[in-house]
């Protein structure tokens, strides 16, 4: 079962903006890296933003000062504020959240990337 569920994505036009979530359930992500993906149909998956184990974010070039990645590490949800939307960020989006692995002296952090969600779609266009 997968355990992430992605929403928020729609129709807009350039310039107009939209809010990702994605729900995590079954696990934590705390202290572990949580990103957003994108594809268009034909082309790779890529990157678009990560949250990485040290807190530190990370953005594509395409996307930096328009795009803003968050985690609320309580419930578990990771969001993408995207801002200024240009067509060319037209995809179905994905998200992707390691999972945290307590044991007697730590933990450490699952990749999680083998379950991908359905994704949502954005479609930006005049």
């Amino acid at each position: 079962q997968v355990p992430q569920v992605e929403s928020g994505g729609g129709s807009v036009q350039p310039g107009g903006s939209l809010r990702l979530s994605c729900v995590v359930s079954g696990y934590s992500s705390k202290n572990c890296e949580v990103a957003w993906y994108r594809q268009v149909e034909g082309k790779e998956r890529e990157l678009v933003a990560s949250i990485g184990r040290d807190g530190i974010r990370t953005y594509i070039e395409a996307v930096k000062g328009r795009f803003t990645i968050s985690h609320d590490n309580d419930k578990n949800v990771v969001y993408l504020q995207m801002n200024s939307l240009e067509t060319d960020d037209t995809a179905v989006y994905y998200c992707a959240a390691e999972r945290r692995m307590e044991y007697s002296g730590g933990y450490y952090c699952l990749t999680m990337k083998h379950l991908w969600g359905q994704g949502t779609p954005v479609t930006v266009s005049p």
